[in-house]
């Protein structure tokens, strides 16, 4: 119990710990009441004021019993303040259901009628078919008060929205297989044709891929789509889904706004889909979408998506060869960072600074990742395994680049032990293949200008797995050993040819 409470804790905020210690002190009959001891104690985490609270070896039963209160409490106050915070337009559709069913059932006809007329417009709007299901149940239960309902298109309404909630229901149980498909993909290295398995997926259950689509819809499949070219380092794979989403947000326009959250992750999703693939413009256009709504939504959206944006927009000047710029803007966003901003996207950003800095030949580039300052188990577990090795490679890199090489080599070494056995039973071995090029020119330097080596590093480039920027980028790395180039004119160079 002590986890879920210390969790929980966290979720609250300076104020929020007050309110909670106020509405403890209001529910309190009694003034010897421990919940409010007990909670500021857990809060500093003092052992020895715990012990004075009860000795557990002789009140274990009414230390667990206060305890157990506490958490009751805490969950009744979290719930009251996610239902006051939430203002969402579904919850008001919601709210309007309550006060109508209310209304009817003490005989105020016709203003209850009224809020039911209102909370079904919102959730059609919503396209939330579960609340509707519900509103529409309650008018055809109360149409008899109702002189003007029409009550076989009261039916057909119905009947028409029962279609769409057992639809709904059919695609939630699909997402739910391609979810745990997606899982096997990430921890068995599976390999699959992504479009396959959803139109295979969705046509198990008679879903048309063209009926199932709304706001959720859509990016439940496009989260899926992103979450598996991120495992193969491949959006390639779900460049068809571009077009299809694109579609639907020029027929669905007008509802956006009162989709805000499905529709930031898709326009953020459709940004990150183009810069991979390549199509940079077309990724700049959809953040500058972005940062239209972005504009008009709550502060909350606001720092969730601020630094997401920032870092696509950085990386899309970067391969569109504004290098000063792209790396302005990665500055920019790491001093916009916010106490509840995400470490993980700091993270992000601060990695390709690192990433840029290396590209550029700049000596800051060992600075910037010295400020990464978690273990590797942590990002690890945070990040995922392939941002990890990107960060290590980028450090042996970067000594490399400033002749600290016996540091470099300890490193590469290092690095082989620690995830050659992962790299293989992902199937990654254009990685392990990458780090044996590097120990090469580690051992001699001069192995550069021999045909063997030249002709293993141009393989490397023509490798169809490599198209992706950031695998690109490494390649460019090699490549620029090869030529005596930059790494970021070399990178620039490739991304040329492949768009010829």
């Amino acid at each position: 119990m002590t986890d879920t409470i210390s969790d929980l804790l966290l979720l609250l905020n300076d104020d929020d710990k007050k309110d909670f210690k106020a509405f403890l002190k209001r529910k309190n009959k009694r003034n010897d009441v421990k919940n409010i001891r007990l909670l500021e104690i857990m809060e500093t985490d003092d052992i020895n004021r715990l012990k004075k609270l009860y000795e557990p070896t002789k009140n274990r039963n009414a230390y667990h019993a206060l305890r157990k209160r506490l958490h009751e409490s805490l969950l009744f106050f979290l719930s009251n303040k996610v239902f006051e915070r939430d203002n969402s337009e579904a919850h008001e559709a919601l709210r309007l259901l309550v006060v109508g069913r209310f209304l009817l059932e003490s005989q105020s006809i016709k203003i209850g009628f009224k809020c039911l007329q209102r909370a079904e417009d919102k959730a059609l709007l919503l396209e939330q078919f579960s609340l509707l299901n519900e509103i529409l149940q309650t008018r055809l239960q109360y149409a008899y008060l109702d002189p003007s309902a029409n009550l076989e298109l009261l039916v057909d309404r119905f009947a028409e929205n029962q279609r769409k909630l057992q639809q709904e229901a059919k695609f939630q149980i699909a997402y739910a297989l391609l979810r745990a498909e997606l899982q096997d993909i990430h921890l068995k290295a599976k390999i699959v044709d992504l479009n396959k398995l959803i139109l295979d997926t969705l046509s198990k259950y008679s879903i048309s891929l063209d009926d199932l689509l709304s706001f959720k819809s859509l990016y439940q499949l496009l989260y899926i789509a992103n979450e598996y070219a991120a495992i193969h380092q491949n959006y390639a794979l779900v460049r068809s889904f571009l077009k299809t989403a694109d579609n639907f947000l020029r027929k669905h326009q007008e509802q956006a706004l009162l989709q805000l959250f499905y529709y930031l992750h898709i326009l953020y999703y459709l940004a990150n889909f183009n810069l991979r693939n390549g199509f940079f413009k077309e990724s700049l256009r959809y953040l500058e979408r972005m940062d239209v709504v972005l504009s008009q939504a709550s502060p909350a959206f606001r720092i969730q998506f601020q630094l997401r944006c920032q870092l696509l927009k950085a990386l899309n000047f970067h391969y569109l060869g504004d290098g000063a710029p792209g790396l302005a803007l990665l500055r920019e966003g790491i001093k916009q960072v916010a106490p509840k901003s995400s470490e993980l996207d700091l993270a992000d950003l601060q990695l390709c600074l690192v990433m840029f800095l290396t590209q550029f030949r700049d000596k800051t580039a060992l600075v910037e990742l010295q400020k990464l300052t978690r273990t590797d188990a942590w990002y690890e577990k945070k990040m995922g395994m392939l941002w990890t090795i990107r960060k290590s490679l980028l450090e042996i890199l970067i000594h490399i680049q400033f002749d600290h090489i016996d540091l470099a080599t300890s490193k590469l070494r290092s690095f082989v032990r620690r995830y050659k056995k992962y790299l293989m039973s992902v199937n990654e071995n254009r990685v392990i293949d990458f780090a044996k090029l590097v120990e090469k020119y580690l051992l001699n330097p001069t192995v550069i200008q021999g045909k063997s080596f030249r002709a293993a590093v141009e393989a490397m480039v023509n490798q169809k797995e490599n198209k992706d920027l950031f695998v690109k980028g490494f390649v460019a790395w090699l490549k620029a050993l090869v030529v005596s180039g930059s790494p970021y004119t070399v990178l620039l160079d490739l991304i040329k040819e492949e768009g010829r």
